[in-house]
């Protein structure tokens, strides 16, 4: 991703926060592929931009899966990093996503609750309908948006964070979401992405306490393309 590029990707920064529209593909941070991640590219573009001599600080404050696109918060700060760690603990961030996925729900709005497990072997989400052993509540509240050619773009937000929970749960209910081969689809996306999208976040800045409000664009692919 070449500079021009991760420059148009930052939809807020100031001295302790900056927010970025991950691409699908981008890992958060390093992983066993040791590919880039975006830890890692914006890192580099603060100390080339800002002629940093010495180590450039990032914190990471939330993930976002690989294949997922749209919004994701870094800490400049340590003071920042560990007040917006204990305001996502303490569910004061508000985040929605977008999702498209195959189909019309049953219900055009509905309040989702299982109890996950993360298999860590196979890299998944275990979902059930009744407490199981080492099983946690997942919960996810969602609305149709608008529906177009036999898909549907819903608008989620979750009331509890688990591995993988929006993409599990859509698909535990009856409705995959597009592109994504762990949980129901049957052909991947041309760009390997699935179509879902962390598209607003809203909280108090950790230090000036200001209103923060950032939604990001659709990615550009042809599923997205029909829901701008």
């Amino acid at each position: 991703m070449d500079f021009k590029e991760i420059k148009k990707r930052i939809l807020y920064e100031d001295n302790h926060v900056l927010i970025f529209n991950k691409p699908s593909g981008l890992p958060v941070q390093g992983d066993k592929t040791g590919d880039a991640s975006v830890l890692d590219v914006i890192k580099g573009f603060i100390k080339e931009r800002d002629a940093k001599p010495g180590n450039v600080y990032l914190g990471l404050v939330h993930r976002l899966d690989r294949p997922v696109s749209g919004i994701v918060i870094l800490a400049k700060t340590g003071k920042a990093l560990s007040r917006l760690t204990e305001m996502f603990r303490d569910r004061k961030v508000r985040k929605v996503y977008h999702a498209i996925v195959n189909g019309i729900p049953a219900q055009d709005s509905a309040t989702l609750t299982h109890y996950h497990r993360k298999d860590g072997e196979k890299r998944i989400a275990i979902l059930s309908n009744t407490p199981k052993s080492n099983s946690k509540p997942a919960v996810l509240h969602y609305k149709m948006l608008k529906h177009f050619n036999g898909n549907s773009l819903l608008e989620v937000e979750l009331e509890t964070g688990r591995f993988h929970q929006i993409r599990a749960q859509l698909f535990k209910n009856g409705n995959y979401i597009i592109g994504d081969l762990k949980y129901g689809a049957k052909k991947p996306n041309q760009d390997k992405s699935v179509c879902l999208h962390a598209f607003r976040v809203e909280f108090e800045h950790p230090v000036t306490k200001e209103k923060i409000m950032v939604k990001t664009p659709y990615p550009k692919n042809q599923f997205w393309e029909h829901f701008r």
